[in-house]
C-alpha cells in the first residue's frame, strides 16, 4: 500500500532568480563567443542555455486547496501540500489533486427495508481525500470509487432498518435521522478506507415507500394514527369518569348503587369519547325513571 509523503520541493522564487542570472550570463557569453571569434565559448553557452531552457519545466505552483502528486518515470516520490511557488526536477510529472470538501447525493434507489417493504432511498454524502498517494494509486478512479461505494453502503443501511418503528425503542429509517445518518456515515467510511478519503458527513435526502405500496403504508399509517388517538381518549375519559364518581361520593350529592353507576359510567363514556356534541335529554321525572 502506498502512503502519502512530503516532498521536499526547493522555493520557487529564489531558483527562478538563479535561472535568470544564468541566462542572461550564458546570453551574453554566446555574444562574446560570436563576436570574438570562439565558436566553442558559442557552442557552450548555446548549450547550456537549451539546458536552462529545460530545466524551467521544474517550476510549478500550488494553489490553496490543492497538492501536487510528484512521479518520477512511474515512481511515487511525494506530495506538495505547501502553496506557494516551488521547484522540483524536471523530469519529474506533476498531478494536481483537489484536497477541498467535495458533495454528491446519490441516485434514489430501491431497495427493500428491514421488512421487506420496498422504498425509495438517496443520501447526501460530504468527502474530502485526506491521503493523495492512495487516492491516485490505490484506486482507479477515486472520484468514481466513492460514488459506487456509497450507493452501496446507502443500500446496505437501508435493508439494516425498518422504514417505520412499531416500537418506541426500535430505531428506524424515517424517526431515528440521527442515529441512521451515523450508521451511514460509518458504513461508507469502511469502504472508503483504501481511497484514502475521509467521509465528513452523510445523511438521507429522500425517503418514501416505493409508489405500488405508497398508498397501502399510508392506509396504514392513518390507521394507527386513530388507533393511537382513540387510546389517549379513552384513557382521558375513563380518568375522567373515575374522578367524577369520587367527586360524586366524597361530597355525598347522590348514592348510586352498582348497577347506577354502571349506567351513569356508560354515559359518561358515550359522551366522552363520541366524535359529535352530545344532545341533553331533561329528565321531569326521578333520575332513576
Amino acid at each position: 500500500m502506498i502512503r502519502e509523503n512530503e516532498y521536499r520541493a526547493s522555493p520557487g522564487l529564489s531558483t527562478l532568480l538563479v535561472a535568470l542570472v544564468a541566462l542572461v550570463l550564458l546570453a551574453l557569453g554566446f555574444l562574446n563567443g560570436v563576436g570574438n571569434g570562439r565558436p566553442f565559448l558559442a557552442i557552450l553557452a548555446m548549450i547550456l542555455i537549451v539546458v536552462v531552457a529545460i530545466a524551467s519545466a521544474g517550476f510549478f505552483t500550488v494553489n490553496p486547496g490543492e497538492a501536487k502528486v510528484l512521479q518520477l518515470l512511474g515512481v511515487y516520490k511525494g506530495t506538495v501540500r505547501q502553496q506557494g511557488f516551488w521547484y522540483a526536477n524536471p523530469f519529474v510529472t506533476k498531478k494536481t489533486i483537489s484536497l477541498r470538501i467535495r458533495n454528491f447525493e446519490t441516485t434514489k434507489l430501491k431497495v427493500n427495508d428491514n421488512r421487506a417493504n420496498p422504498i425509495e432511498i438517496a443520501a447526501i454524502v460530504v468527502w474530502k481525500v485526506v491521503d493523495t498517494a492512495e487516492a491516485l494509486f490505490e484506486v482507479d478512479n477515486y472520484v468514481t470509487y466513492v460514488a459506487v461505494q456509497s450507493e452501496s453502503a446507502v443500500r446496505a443501511v437501508a435493508q439494516s432498518y425498518p422504514y417505520d418503528s412499531h416500537a418506541d425503542t426500535e430505531e428506524a429509517l424515517s424517526t431515528h435521522t440521527a442515529e441512521v445518518s451515523l450508521a451511514l456515515q460509518k458504513a461508507i467510511e469502511e469502504r472508503l478506507a483504501k481511497a484514502g478519503v475521509e467521509v465528513v458527513e452523510a445523511r438521507i435526502s429522500h425517503l418514501a415507500y416505493s409508489p405500488e405500496i405508497a398508498q397501502a403504508m399510508l392506509q396504514r399509517q392513518q390507521a394507527g394514527a386513530i388507533i393511537a388517538a382513540r387510546s389517549k381518549i379513552v384513557e382521558g375519559a375513563v380518568g375522567m369518569v373515575e374522578h367524577a364518581l369520587a367527586m360524586l361520593s366524597s361530597k355525598g350529592i347522590v348514592t348510586l348503587d352498582e348497577e347506577r353507576k354502571a349506567q351513569m359510567v356508560s354515559n359518561l363514556l358515550v359522551v366522552l369519547c363520541s366524535e359529535r356534541a352530545a344532545s341533553p335529554v331533561v329528565n321531569a321525572g326521578s333520575i332513576f325513571g
